[in-house]
């Protein structure tokens, strides 16, 4: 799991040809916060990849197409974003797709769970739940496995 973490952190920091509407400078979510919401969402599992968007979620994070639209149509390599395939090849790019988590948590910030900030807890909940209906119950095993990512690379000092 340690190599996968370091190799996820690489992809997610390493330079990569995004661009689109809203392009991310800013990034509110730490890499331990998107490591544990790619972890509770798919188990971080790249195979998992969707060919078109009647499949609803694609990639690491599980974004579906409004999640990309709200979240500022980025795209890979200089796509234009009403190419057909522009949502699909972002989505299943994890370089991509965690900066639309970035973008669309810059939106969507919000307490969540009412404990006075806005931090991980928060936008764990906005990406599965999303930003309308982020106060609702977590699922059980997104809740658990999230928690328990959270846990574990707190103790060994990661962030």
């Amino acid at each position: 799991m340690r190599v996968f973490l370091r190799y996820f952190v690489y992809l997610l920091l390493s330079p990569a040809l995004v661009q689109g509407q809203g392009h991310v400078l800013d990034k509110p979510v730490t890499e331990l916060c998107l490591t544990c919401i790619c972890e509770a969402i798919s188990g971080c599992n790249a195979t998992a990849i969707c060919t078109s968007t009647e499949k609803g979620a694609c990639g690491i994070f599980r974004i579906t197409w409004g999640y990309w639209v709200d979240a500022g149509k980025l795209t890979v390599n200089g796509e234009h974003p009403d190419s057909e395939k522009a949502f699909i090849n972002c989505a299943n790019d994890p370089h991509c797709a965690a900066d639309l988590v970035q973008n669309y948590m810059k939106k969507f910030n919000q307490d969540c769970n009412d404990d006075g900030e806005m931090d991980c807890h928060d936008y764990a909940r906005i990406h599965k739940l999303g930003a309308y209906g982020c106060q609702a119950d977590m699922p059980y095993n997104f809740q658990s496995v999230f928690e328990e990512c959270i846990e574990k690379y707190e103790d060994e000092g990661f962030q």
